[in-house]
């Protein structure tokens, strides 16, 4: 085996960050958001969030976020 370049590992990190990853790909994450919450939903009901949000040129993880705003506003008010 020799004459073969240096190994390379499965995360091996690029020799050029700055073309490999753009600053303005990278989602914007506020301190607000720190707090990951993990459901199990069915394939069709996530196919129906995915649609909806889309449809409102919103991201998946927007569009849950704002309808658990809605029904766990801060001052306590939600439905019962």
């Amino acid at each position: 085996m020799s004459g073969t370049g240096p190994r390379r590992g499965f995360a091996a990190r690029p020799t050029q960050p700055d073309a490999w990853v753009s600053a303005a790909d990278r989602p914007v994450i506020t301190p607000a958001y720190t707090a990951r919450l993990t459901i199990d939903v069915t394939p069709a009901l996530r196919a129906r969030i995915k649609i909806s949000a889309f449809q409102r040129g919103q991201t998946v993880a927007d569009a849950i976020r704002a309808l658990l705003e809605r029904e766990f506003p801060e001052d306590g008010g939600g439905t019962p």
